[in-house]
């Protein structure tokens, strides 16, 4: 029996197993259930013959990088290894395992149910990213119960904390876990017929108007905070045409553009009341780097006509205080470890594959700009990532498998 059908034949196994993992709430913040889900992920590689071990990370740097409501949730990484005789390079395969909150209804049984209907798995993590797990570890236990030894040796994490900033996942296992990887592939951004060869980065701010508080009988023995955030709201308007022009061409012909985007979270200060004039105000803005621009420079740019906009503002006052950053990445896909695994994608899903940047951020830089080895990004993705009902497709959870196992027979380095 080949590899691939093999996964045809144990599509239900797959199946079997990301339902597991989506039971198991990883919810970040705060990083709930973190214990178990690394537990049964090093179980998982084990049982796929690679030698697993979890990392903890130290109590001291999680006190230091991590705010004082989620102290209590300690920080995992797993990693795997498989030395293949004869082998003289290294693939690395990394997942994060958390998962964002849950809002809304769902259906087909709540959250994190891993109820199947029609060809798909639904829950919180199917697409990002449990999925990715699900056939990787699926596509080793092929290679293992087959007999096909994979090419290349094999490095497999599975990391904390990238729906946060990463600094105690993906980040932390670059620096200090004991990796020696020759080429990368982070199991999300790319998918179907696409292949990630970068990403955007990011930038978050919190931005805080101050007011100052009166009677609400009263409202011009005050200064409303809400009143001086919308028009510094509006302002961002002109922030957002600027970066309207600029763009960045895509190896798939996609013309990307930056983003601002405004109010993922606001709230009012302590004290807020109907009849109160309020004092404080708050707003998020993420503002998303183009793959050619630097988080430090976006940043520079969004502070200046920040404060530009607040002089034209009377008795507008703020502070904006820096939430995270994560750096964009981008490589022209001209190496082979590229056109290898764009072909392993055609034979597969028997159709042509094209390389594209994602919008989104992922652990894609921490391998490519930290490690400077060739990274690409691909899984099998999903619908409504970060939504209500998301979900994942069998078919396409078993194509992935297929095209990690061919891969791994087929790339030497």
């Amino acid at each position: 029996m080949t590899p691939a059908a093999y996964l045809d034949h144990h599509a239900p196994d797959l199946t079997a197993l990301l339902r597991r993992l989506v039971r198991t709430s990883t919810v970040n913040p705060p990083g709930e259930n973190y214990d178990m889900i690394t537990a049964l992920l090093a179980d998982e590689l084990t049982r796929a013959g690679l030698k697993a071990r979890r990392y903890t990370v130290p109590s001291a740097l999680v006190k230091k990088t991590l705010p004082q409501e989620q102290l209590g949730f300690s920080r995992y990484n797993v990693l795997g290894k498989l030395a293949v005789r004869g082998a003289k390079k290294t693939i690395h395969f990394n997942a994060h395992y958390d998962v964002v909150p849950v809002s809304g209804m769902w259906r087909h049984g709540g959250a994190f149910s891993g109820m199947v209907d029609r060809g798909w798995i639904y829950g919180r993590g199917t697409a990002d990213m449990k999925g990715s797990h699900a056939a990787l570890l699926l596509a080793l236990r092929a290679l293992r119960a087959t007999g096909v030894t994979p090419r290349m040796n094999v490095e497999v994490s599975f990391t904390a904390d990238e729906e946060t900033d990463s600094a105690l996942g993906a980040g932390w296992l670059v620096r200090h876990a004991p990796i020696k990887p020759d080429y990368a592939i982070v199991m999300e951004g790319g998918e179907g017929n696409a292949v990630c060869c970068g990403h955007n980065g990011v930038v978050w701010l919190n931005v805080t108007v101050h007011g100052r508080a009166a009677h609400g009988s009263v409202p011009h023995k005050g200064v409303n905070a809400l009143e001086k955030m919308a028009a510094l709201v509006r302002a961002l308007d002109g922030h957002k045409k600027q970066l309207a022009r600029r763009t960045f061409a895509a190896p798939d012909g996609k013309v990307m553009r930056p983003t601002l985007n405004i109010g993922g979270i606001f709230s009012s200060g302590e004290g807020g009341k109907i009849n109160t004039v309020p004092a404080l105000a708050s707003f998020s803005i993420d503002r998303r780097v183009l793959a050619v621009e630097t988080v430090a420079a976006a940043e520079r740019e969004l502070r200046a006509f920040l404060a530009a906009a607040v002089r034209k503002i009377p008795q507008c006052r703020i502070t904006a205080r820096k939430v995270s950053h994560n750096h964009p990445t981008f490589h022209r896909p001209a190496h082979p470890f590229f056109t290898t695994m764009a072909g392993c994608v055609e034979r597969v899903r028997s159709e042509k594959s094209v390389f594209r940047v994602s919008t989104g951020f992922n652990d894609m830089y921490f391998f490519a700009e930290e490690l400077k080895i060739p990274t690409l990004g691909y899984g099998p993705g999903g619908d409504n990532c970060h939504a209500v009902d998301e979900r994942a497709s069998v078919k396409e959870l078993v194509a992935s498998a297929k095209i990690y196992a061919e891969l791994l027979t087929t790339f030497a380095g």
